[in-house]
Order: structure tokens, then sequence, then C-alpha cells
């Protein structure tokens, strides 16, 4: 029996494992890097175990240190989560060495499926059908995708449209493989963009019994990594829904599995289904299956781990449920990711956090990070999961945009618009969805919506001068029957448009010169009520130092206030690239005195688990390279200087 359990893992994974754990009544045992101290998985645990350093590679990457972690703390199990070596046999095995139970399937299972290409050669002995491409790629075989032979989550993976790209499409992809999974092998294979992703969960015991638990459709992605994922799969024929699962079953019965694990397949167009990977762990979307099955898979994982048997059938799917990632990061800006100081998440509806049915407004929300957190660049920008139950899928859909509409985020830039509007998207809700869904839509997904931003910035000047003097329905002080001054305040929007407010106080009460139909109702430093012609609509304001965050109902804008009479700087040179995030240079691509053109990558660099280019702005000469390689740099560092030739 297993009494306490150490999770191998961080954040939202370890507290979704911990929650389990105290409904069974096992201890809990949390590992955490520097940068982690204060993390709630950290907070949460029963006993926690320092890993010293910052870096995965010197932190949860470390076997011998986890394995150590658990024995220190009396933990008799490890649990891996999700991620770093979640799905390492290596690790698996030093675990069982020691003595502990190991929560996921058998080490052999795990290195049959560790490697796409050798899972692919297993599968393809198994009957289960793949997508190959030869060791020589030509023209026929375009387009291509360069994927890492170990690790997921879309880290190590290029499309490569021209054979000329596929040198250099190689050579990223096995540098960013090996910094996230320590392993640098990559493969290619037919790249399908209107293909859709689809997977089945699984559940095997050590008595036989192969479970296929539904399945998913986690199709929606960016940079090949999921971003909404649904159960049950939309649209799929009976036929091809019993093919789906019969192959997955057939995948686990081939390497002898036991435990929680995914088989991901790729639909095409046409029809074909291929078998892509298979997870020899719990996923980051197994809550929509949670949601339409009614089970705790992470209790199950804990019940096969010590030998109980499954019964003969998993139970049925009802109704449907769908999986949002809240990101921090800015989809406008090419998925740039965004850290600092997490000052309030809080989606409407989700009380209660990891309950295995949501709530009764049909919400569930699993989040890694809440209020006083900090996002770093050390680790994945995901701050949370939020889900959504309803007995049809367009029920679901619109629960859960309308909770991430109505949520309020202060804090890092996140992705919650881009979902919100892909939710609502009419290709996503008639079904129409498939892995390149996201990228088509690009440019009306991430559209500014600032219509409402100036009376945005209104309410937060006049929440400012509540704050200052007082209620503005009150005159103040040394008023005079004599037109007033107007009052003067600039703000600057998330896309770096600027807003001059004026306004003054007159005998009739508030004037705003640029909304003469605007009539303020009341005002606090929290919160403004304004009359806008017919409609009466409250903001609620929150300062954080210079930054002011303005929520009404479902409308949200991120301002920061602006010294309008700011000192002077020196002027940066045409052509200055910086860096647009804390991380660290891991690639450089051009020396000094080179010409390039424009959208040429100069340099690189990885923050959040993620590589990220920086390119010519404009054709002309690389005059200076101050980035180094291995250098860790902060946002503003000056990168590179581009001379444009015009």
């Amino acid at each position: 029996m297993i009494t306490s359990l150490l999770v191998a893992n961080r954040g939202e994974i370890a507290r979704r494992v911990f929650r389990t754990c105290r409904t069974l009544g096992i201890a809990t045992v949390a590992v955490y890097a520097d940068p982690d101290a204060g993390a709630r998985h950290v907070r949460e645990a029963d006993t926690a175990v320092r890993l010293p350093g910052a870096a995965p590679a010197d932190t949860y990457l470390r076997a011998d240190l986890l394995v150590r972690a658990a024995l220190d703390a009396g933990a008799d199990a490890v649990h891996p989560g999700y991620g770093f070596l979640s799905e390492s046999a290596d690790f698996a095995q030093a675990v069982l060495d020691a003595g502990l139970r190991w929560i996921g399937p058998p080490p052999a299972a795990i290195a049959a499926m560790g490697s796409k290409t050798a899972a692919k050669r297993l599968m393809a002995a198994a009957g289960v059908p793949v997508l190959e491409v030869g060791p020589h790629p030509t023209e026929a075989d375009l387009p291509l995708l360069v994927k890492a032979a170990a690790g997921g989550g879309g880290r190590g993976m290029r499309v490569v449209r021209t054979l000329a790209e596929l040198p250099d499409a190689l050579a990223a992809a096995r540098a960013e493989a090996a910094a996230a999974f320590g392993d640098d092998e990559v493969f290619c294979e037919p790249y399908l963009p209107t293909g859709r992703h689809l997977e089945v969960q699984l559940l095997a015991d050590a008595h036989g019994t192969v479970w296929a638990v539904g399945d998913r459709d986690c199709s929606l992605q960016r940079r090949h990594q999921k971003v909404i994922e649904e159960a049950p799969a939309p649209g799929l024929a009976p036929e091809l829904r019993a093919r789906l699962h019969a192959a997955a079953v057939a995948a686990a019965r081939a390497v002898g599995y036991q435990g929680a694990g995914t088989a991901e397949f790729l639909l095409a167009p046409d029809g074909r289904l291929a078998f892509l990977e298979m997870n020899t762990r719990l996923q980051v979307e197994h809550p929509v299956t949670e949601c339409v099955t009614g089970l705790d898979l992470v209790a199950l994982q804990l019940a096969v781990a010590e030998g109980e048997q499954l019964p003969a059938d998993p139970p049925p799917v009802r109704g449907c449920a769908i999986e949002a990632r809240l990101y921090a990061e800015d989809p406008a800006r090419d998925w740039q990711p965004a850290t600092g100081p997490l000052h309030l998440l809080e989606l409407p509806g989700t009380d209660v956090e990891f309950a295995t049915l949501p709530s009764p407004a049909g919400l569930r929300l699993d989040a890694g990070a809440g209020a006083g957190d900090q996002v770093t660049v050390h680790y994945d920008p995901m701050l949370a999961k939020a889900v959504a139950w309803a007995p049809t899928r367009t029920a679901a859909a619109r629960r859960l945009a309308d909770a991430l509409a109505r949520a309020r985020l202060h804090g890092p830039t996140t992705n919650r618009d881009l979902l919100v509007r892909a939710l609502r998207h009419p290709d996503f809700l008639a079904g129409r969805v498939h892995t390149a869904l996201l990228a088509d839509h690009h440019a009306e997904l991430t559209a500014p919506d600032d219509k409402s931003t100036p009376l945005a910035a209104l309410a937060a000047a006049l929440a400012d001068a509540a704050d200052r003097r007082g209620p503005l329905r009150e005159l103040p002080s040394g008023w005079r029957n004599l037109p007033s001054q107007p009052q003067t305040k600039r703000y600057r929007a998330a896309d770096g448009t600027e807003y001059d407010v004026h306004y003054r106080l007159t005998r009739d009460g508030l004037r705003a010169d640029d909304h003469p139909d605007v009539q303020l109702l009341h005002s606090t430093p929290e919160s403004v009520d304004l009359a806008i012609g017919p409609l009466r609509r409250r903001y609620r304001i929150a300062r954080y130092g210079d930054q002011v965050f303005v929520d009404a109902p479902t409308e949200h804008h991120t301002l920061t206030a602006v010294d309008r009479h700011p000192a002077p700087t020196a002027p940066l040179a045409p052509g200055t690239l910086l860096a647009p995030m804390p991380g660290t240079v891991v690639r450089i691509d051009a020396r000094p005195g080179e010409r390039v053109t424009t959208g040429q990558v100069l340099l690189s660099i990885e923050a959040m688990k993620m590589e990220h280019r920086v390119t010519a702005p404009a054709d002309g000469t690389l005059t200076d390279l101050p980035a180094t390689l291995g250098r860790q740099v902060e946002t503003g560092t000056v990168l590179a200087v581009v001379r444009p030739d015009h």
C-alpha cells in the first residue's frame, strides 16, 4: 500500500496529483528548484525537498537527485507527472532499483515507445498504420515535419517546405531537442497541415485488461503544441471511432502496457488514420476525459500500481468537455512568452480546483500559479487549464468562452482573448477543426480590439483622481463657479498605443473633453460607474505600480501610466534589435559585417522551454553583434544592430 508519494515534477501537475493523494489519505512530497522555492505545489505538500539550481538540467531532469529526495523524505512511491523525466525508462528503472514504487508503465514499455522512430517500427509490425518518409527525402515527400525522437510538447519540431530548408531545420530541431530532452535524435515524416490530431486515453492493469477510455481531439495548436482540447472528438463516424480505439488498444498490448497512457493519431483529410506516438504518462489534457467519464485517472494510476484489477469495461462517455490552456504569452507577437508577477488569476465559477467532475456551473480550473506568484523564464508558460463540461459541445464551448471572457487576469500578457475568439469561431463551432486552424485565422484571432480602450483609460484616470482627492461626485474644495482647467492623464495600451485623457469638473459634474456623451455616476479608487448615452457600465480598477488593469464584465485592458514629460533618453540606432524577453542565447547564425536580408535569422534565444528566433528587420549589414553564445540576457538587452540599406 502506498503511504507517501513524491511527485517528480512541479506546478499544475504536482498540485493535481496532490489533490488525489489528499482524498486517498496519502502523504505528499514535493521537489523544487530554486526559482520554485515559494511555488504553490511546494506550499501544499506535506514535505518538500530542494533541488539546488535553476536550470531543469540541474534539477527536475536529475534522476539521481529525485530518487535521493524520495528516499530522504521517506516516500514509498514516485509519480513522474508529465514532461521532464516522465517518459524516461532509465528514471523509471532507477526508481524501482531504489525499492520505490513507480507510478507508470514498466520501463520496458517506456523504452519501446520512448523513441518515436523505434515506436513507429514496432507499431507497423503490430499492424497499426503509420506515417513514414525514407532516409533521404525528395521533393515528392514535401512538405515535411522534422520532429524530435524523444519528448513532446511541440519542442524540437520544424516544418520544411523546400529541401533547401532541411539542413537548417534539422540543426535547429536537434539543438532544441537536446536542450529539452537531453537527446538530439530527430526524424522526418509527412506534414499534413490540415490533418486532425486525435488521441485515445488508455488505461491498463497487470491482469491483461486494457481500456480505451474515450477519445479526444487536440487539433487546435500553436507551434505544434496543443492549445484547446476536447472529449469526445467531434464528428467521427462510429466505424472510424471503433478503428481508432482498436488501434490504440493494439498499440498498448504490443508493448505490455500498464498504467495510464495516450496513443496519438493523425487523421488525414482523406480519412487515412496514422499512428503518431504514444505518451507513456498522464497527458496535460486528461481533465476532459475525467469530466466526461467521472473517473479520477490519478487515483486509477495509483490503484493499478498497487496491483488492483480494472473492471472489464470503462464507464460510458457523457456530454462534452473542452479544455483551454491559459499561457503567459502574446499570440500577436509570434507567441512571445511573458514573464513577471501574477497579481490575480480569477475565473468565475471555479471555486474548487482539480475536482474530478466540474463544479455545478460546469467549470473546472487546474492552475499551477496564482496571485502573488512569479512567472519566470525557466519553465513552460502555461498558467492554468480551464475546463467546461456541458451536455452538448456547443453548450460547453459557450460556457468556457464566457468564463474566460469574464476572468480577471492581472500580470503578464496571456492568450486569453485568442482562446475566447477561437472557441466562438464558426469553424470551431461547426467541428471543422484541424491543426492549421489557428495559423489560418491568426490575424482575426489576434486583431486588437481598441474601440473601447479610450473609455477604459478614462475610467483609470477617474479612479486615480478618486484615490487622490475623494469621490469625484463631490466637488473638490476650493471649487469656483468658473470653468476648470482640464486634468490630463496619459496611458499606454498593451499594443503600444498611447491615449491622452482630458476631463474637467463643472457645476454639472464631469465633462470628458473626448467623450461628451459620458456621465460619471460614481467613482472610487477601485471602481468607476459611467453612463455612456443610455448605457451604464461599471469598470473595476486595480493598480500595481504604474500598471493599471481595467475590467468590465467581459472587457479587459492593461494600461501603463505614462509620464507626459519624461526625461530624455539616448536614441537607439536604426536597426537595433533588443531582447524581447529574458532568456539564453542558444544559436548565432550570422557574423558582424555580414550582409543580411529581411527575415533572415540572426540568432535564437531559449526561454520557457521554447526557442525564439531573432530576425533581420530589413535588408542591410549586420554592424554589431553584442550577443554571445550561452549569454543570459534580460528584456531590452541589445542583441544586434542591422544598418538598413535605405
